[in-house]
């Protein structure tokens, strides 16, 4: 078992009518269900944040929704309140099959520091534990699937290909948001990092 499928944050939130709703988010639900069926090991992540977290606008007095800030561990954007511990965004799209994910992953949960990617917190240096996890299962090879391509599987391919795992990306089954040219970009540097697009 040396390939796992990962699942990004695909969270009521994230798809269409939720606070940070990604245009058809909800219809890769079948098609990631149906792939996990094609993989040793799944795992889900889930964005997770305390009421008031640093990334969101609220929580920035006259700032607005996507507008982008200096933090101290570099530039973040701003969003909307969304995937708010225990909240229904926060939840798992109900059709998403999470009884097949061996673990379940969150992230955001520090109230003065975003979390993207799946393996490291935004300041680059705090690990989330994922790596930890695959390594002690054997796993080398990862693919990605969910939301939002630019931002979450974007930092996440591009963390796990500098750790050393043969990363792709399947964009069938990603979408994103493209705010301030983040798609164009992301896509290049998953490339650049080594990741495989398919």
């Amino acid at each position: 078992m040396s390939e796992a499928l990962i699942v990004i944050d695909m969270q009521n939130d994230f798809c269409p009518g939720g606070a940070l709703g990604v245009d058809g988010g909800d219809t890769l639900v079948r098609g990631i269900n149906a792939r996990m069926a094609d993989f040793g090991a799944v795992i889900l992540t889930q964005d997770w944040h305390p009421k008031g977290h640093a990334s969101f606008a609220s929580s920035h007095p006259g700032a607005n929704p996507m507008e982008v800030v200096e933090m101290p561990y570099g530039p973040q954007v701003l969003w909307p309140d969304h995937c708010v511990q225990g909240s229904r965004g926060a939840q798992f799209h109900t059709d998403l099959n999470t009884d097949r994910a061996d673990m379940i992953l969150r992230k955001g949960y520090n109230p003065a520091l975003d979390s993207y990617s799946a393996f490291f917190e935004n300041d680059r240096r705090t690990p989330t534990g994922l790596h930890g996890y695959l390594q002690t299962r054997g796993i080398d090879r990862i693919t990605l699937v969910g939301l939002a391509l630019d931002f979450c599987v974007n930092f996440s391919a591009v963390d796990a290909a500098g750790l050393g795992y043969d990363v792709r990306v399947e964009q069938a089954l990603c979408r994103g948001i493209d705010t301030h040219g983040s798609m164009s970009a992301a896509l290049a540097g998953m490339r650049a990092a080594g990741a495989t697009l398919i």
